[in-house]
């Protein structure tokens, strides 16, 4: 079952780096079947075999001997590890679906978002609509009131950054917060700090190596997606080191 889930997650994840090409476009990502970015040969099923292709290709288009973005392998790997995660923590279980479905939608958001610096509104959308079943068919009401706290509370937290610090924080990070906070309730404020942690660091880090100045933006969305899914997998990990360090 194990190698069937990670399997499955790869599989998808070669579908996540259409959506990652082609959302911010505006071009379908249904029509046309796959085609080379470079030359636009339309590929063979045996070109898009996940990780395997561009394993054998050795990284390059056979039509067109132009270099294939390691960014695709990287997409179908990590979706299918983070499946097989879900899958080791969760069993096979509804809120393991909804895990794999956010985290799947996490992934295209923070790639586009880093590439683009926009955080399309049609993925929360789609997130909202994945999440509310689950609110509804278990613990109703005290899940729907739950995941509606944290949905006003960190919109509403980012909300107030956004309008302290004039335009620090985009429109996308204030809805896809709001998205986390309803998926996790008050525990969004973990992903909030682990977030912020880490764009301190990253920042700093690009700083200090004079990969960035202050005037550029950094997007913001990746840390809260990478929170978001080390919330999702390790919550009560990190609530348990949280009570052991304080008590």
């Amino acid at each position: 079952m194990q190698i069937l889930i990670l399997l499955t997650g790869i599989i998808i994840g070669s579908f996540l780096n259409v959506c990652i090409y082609r959302i911010p476009k505006g071009e379908s990502i249904n029509y046309p079947s796959s085609n080379c970015t470079s030359c636009g040969k339309r590929l063979k099923p045996w070109d898009l075999i996940p990780i395997l292709s561009f394993l054998f290709l050795k990284g390059r288009c056979k039509y067109c001997n132009e270099k294939i973005s390691i960014i695709y392998p990287i997409v179908e790997l990590l979706n299918g590890v983070i499946y097989l995660t879900i899958y080791n923590i969760f069993g096979i279980s509804s809120i393991s679906a909804i895990y794999m479905l956010i985290a799947s939608i996490l992934i295209v958001i923070s790639f586009i978002d880093y590439n683009y610096q926009i955080i399309p509104d049609k993925l929360i959308l789609l997130g909202f609509i994945i999440i509310t079943p689950i609110h509804i068919l278990y613990s109703f009401p005290s899940s729907l009131i739950n995941g509606l706290l944290g949905l006003f509370i960190s919109g509403g937290l980012f909300l107030s950054i956004a309008f302290i610090s004039k335009g620090g924080m985009g429109g996308g990070d204030i809805k896809l917060i709001s998205l986390i906070g309803y998926l996790l309730g008050l525990k969004v404020f973990m992903v909030i700090i682990i977030s912020f942690i880490l764009g301190a660091l990253v920042s700093i880090s690009l700083l200090i190596t004079n990969v960035k100045n202050r005037k550029d933006a950094i997007a913001f969305g990746p840390f809260i997606a990478i929170a978001s899914i080390i919330v999702m997998l390790f919550s009560d990990e990190i609530l348990n080191i949280y009570f052991k360090i304080i008590f």
